[in-house]
């Protein structure tokens, strides 16, 4: 695609995003004309900020300058065909502002001017963004959300290994994974090492089948070290509150687990 050009369009817009409003800077080209404004966050201000542009502008482009590569402003954005969104970087709008401002203090209306200026300065230097298909959209953020899953269920994992390893460690060394179904579900079923060692052989030989952990030397090596095991505390003030927390946290570990599946599907 070749190369934007100020004159390509009829008016350059620099936007300070924030959670609840966004400060707008709008100039029309080959004018000094400044324009502020503030708009809501809300999905109907910008749509119907972005159709004003079109009234104002018929038949016309608008480039629109903002520090977001992506999120709901971009999302809303997006949508109308008369707006070209180029993403600046947040630090280079700090550079520019410490350069020509006397404190440096971030200021809305200031940092959107300057979002502006960038456009008609260095629009050329500037990338635009420029939709991939919505199959390739979908599968990115579903990379992206999965990774941010499995993130959530390392930081889980490690915290109910550290929990069980107050009252029941025997049951870390029994399986391998501790983020695995097989584990949260024995767990869930024998919480303490008291539970594991009331359940009959041939209950755990066929949870263990149940969840195609199909090894007879592994699975009769884990019955005979439940039956062996010694608690490695008889206090309840210890068993009970750990218990109880590690009870809470498996459905979270479950439906993590699961989750990650979805995705990965």
């Amino acid at each position: 695609m070749k190369e934007p050009k100020v004159t390509d369009f009829s008016a350059l817009v620099g936007i300070d995003w924030a959670d609840k409003k966004h400060d707008i800077c709008e100039v029309e080209v080959g004018t000094k004309n400044y324009q502020y404004s503030i708009i809501s966050s809300k999905p109907e201000s910008i749509h119907n900020w972005a159709t004003s542009l079109l009234k104002r502008y018929p038949n016309a482009q608008i480039a629109v300058a903002c520090e977001l590569t992506k999120g709901p402003l971009v999302y809303a954005l997006s949508q109308h065909k008369h707006i070209t969104l180029f993403p600046i970087n947040p630090s280079s709008v700090s550079k520019y502002r410490e350069t020509f401002s006397h404190s440096g203090a971030k200021d809305d209306p200031t940092d959107a001017l300057i979002q502006a200026e960038i456009l008609e300065f260095h629009m050329g230097k500037l990338r635009m963004i420029e939709p991939e298909s919505a199959e390739i959209r979908i599968l990115a953020q579903h990379v992206a959300n999965r990774r941010k899953l499995v993130q959530e269920r390392v930081k889980l994992s490690n915290k109910i290994t550290a929990i069980l390893k107050n009252y029941y460690p025997q049951a870390l060394e029994w399986f391998k994974e501790k983020d695995t179904l097989i584990f949260c579900n024995f767990i869930t079923k024998w919480p303490s090492l008291a539970d594991a060692k009331k359940a009959q052989k041939r209950t755990l030989l066929s949870f263990f089948n149940q969840h195609n952990s199909r090894y007879p030397e592994v699975n009769e090596k884990r019955i005979s070290e439940i039956k062996a095991a010694v608690a490695l505390t008889d206090d309840r003030g210890v068993i009970e509150p750990n218990m109880l927390m590690v009870e809470l946290l498996m459905p979270q570990m479950i439906l993590m687990i699961e989750a990650i599946e979805r995705l990965d599907k």
